[in-house]
């Protein structure tokens, strides 16, 4: 009987990914998936170590597997991503229940390792050695990413496909560069060939990944090959409707990439583009290499050649030293961009990172906190605004399945469905009956509502395309 594995992800897109990508791994080798951890065999943890709320979930996770052991003979457990890499063997010394730990760089590996741990020969580890002197990607990684498949569990039109590997920013408060080593930007061919895979699978929109996605550069065949150039190579692809890419770094970004997006249909107008800050001395404290009127400049560009662009940020709030007049030029920063949407975070501490070594966590938890919640509030205000603008256009929207939230239904429409606008916009409408047919197709809506965090609309016809 094959064994059902069950993966619990947690963190970013590139996390999502990888799970993705072992999946298919795994599937390929014989195994089976299962929804719930309850009926797995194999139960696996895909760790996040950005910030410490995510570990600690992951730690809640794996306080509990003793019991679970004691409740299934012969259960495998696994953990997987950015907290592998950081803190490798303690994990296993800390939680004798844990057989395998398997850093993001080793993935290639694990279904041996699973093979070792249910042969009874105790627990594994795959890390890697000397991370930041990695070149090149090992073949057998590669191979993951180029035979990508759709996620049979998800909406099949969509999908992620990574173009580079790790970071070289070394930002003071960000331990990526640690845990997933330097950047290493892939093949071009390789990224063509595996979107072409996609598509032909039914893919119509792809979302390339990086974790500073527009930094990628690749030489190939005598040349450098740019992520303008990538983009305008993908986005011809026949068949793609929709291309997107996240996350951009300010300093490497080129007004090439604006060109490309405005010059080719398929490329979403759509940027997230963290600033972190909007103060130049806390931007300085964070190694980020650009002042706040660089990146508005940049903002101000980029809305010029692509007049549509939406964007959406990030933001540090309580960052050491951060004082109220610094975090009142992130309040002004927000404003005067207007983002769609922006992900604010309290700063804490991350082990091995300068930040961390080099200054106090000096401002208090209470002033943390009070700082997150009134710039959520500008945002919902600048995004309520922004949203309002909609109501009465006519939108096109990929659609993505039910809605989590129904707002209202009736006899004629049972069904909520959800989906995304070019932007990225989240638009929310009725649905006749047949609403599962509508899932992955492209429709267009007339909105009528509009909320900070939605757009609501209704489908004057059933009118799906691709």
């Amino acid at each position: 009987m094959p064994l059902r594995v069950h993966i619990t992800t947690f963190g970013c897109q590139m996390n999502k990914l990888d799970s993705e990508l072992l999946a298919n791994e795994l599937l390929d080798r014989g195994f089976q998936l299962c929804q719930t951890p309850d009926r797995a065999d194999v139960v696996i943890f895909n760790t996040c170590s950005v910030r410490q709320h995510a570990e600690n979930r992951v730690l809640t996770c794996l306080g509990r597997l003793a019991d679970s052991k004691a409740r299934k003979d012969g259960l495998i457990t696994a953990l997987i991503g950015c907290m592998a890499q950081r803190q490798g063997h303690e994990l296993l010394e800390q939680f004798p229940a844990l057989d395998i730990v398997c850093a993001p760089g080793e993935l290639h590996q694990l279904s041996q390792l699973i093979g070792k741990a249910r042969a009874g020969v105790g627990q594994q580890i795959a890390v890697t050695d000397r991370l930041r002197a990695r070149r090149n990607i090992p073949p057998e990684l590669e191979d993951l990413d180029v035979r990508h498949r759709p996620d049979q569990a998800a909406n099949q039109a969509q999908a992620y496909v990574r173009v580079m590997r790790g970071c070289d920013k070394f930002c003071s408060y960000c331990i990526v560069p640690s845990v997933r080593g330097p950047e290493i930007s892939r093949s071009p061919e390789n990224i063509l060939a595996e979107l072409r895979n996609l598509v032909a699978d039914g893919c119509i929109e792809i979302t390339l990944l990086g974790q500073t996605v527009n930094s990628y550069c690749c030489l190939h065949a005598g040349r450098e090959v740019s992520f303008a150039e990538l983009l305008r190579t993908l986005g011809t692809t026949p068949g793609l409707k929709r291309l997107r890419f996240v996350t951009s770094y300010p300093r490497d970004f080129s007004d090439d990439i604006f060109h490309a997006m405005a010059d080719v249909p398929t490329i979403c107008p759509y940027l997230h583009i963290p600033a972190q800050s909007g103060s130049d001395s806390i931007l300085a404290a964070m190694k980020r290499s650009y002042t706040a009127a660089e990146y508005l400049a940049l903002i101000e560009r980029g809305r010029t050649i692509v007049p549509d662009l939406s964007v959406a940020g990030d933001f540090i709030v309580g960052f050491p030293g951060e004082t109220e007049d610094d975090f009142q030029d992130t309040v002004r920063l927000v404003k005067a961009v207007g983002y769609k949407n922006c992900f604010i975070f309290k700063y804490s501490p991350r082990p091995g990172t300068a930040a961390a070594r080099k200054l106090p966590d000096d401002v208090p938890t209470t002033i943390k906190r009070r700082r997150n919640n009134e710039l959520l509030a500008v945002q919902e205000e600048i995004s309520l605004d922004l949203h309002r603008t909609f109501i009465g256009r006519t939108v096109e929207i990929l659609v993505e399945g039910l809605s989590k939230t129904a707002r209202k239904a009736d006899s004629e429409h049972p069904h909520q469905l959800t989906g995304r606008t070019r932007g990225d916009h989240i638009v929310v409408f009725d649905a006749p009956s047949q609403a599962g047919q509508l899932t992955g197709k492209l429709v267009n809506v007339i909105i009528r509502d509009a909320s900070a965090l939605t757009l609501f609309g209704e489908l004057p016809m059933p009118n799906p395309r691709q």
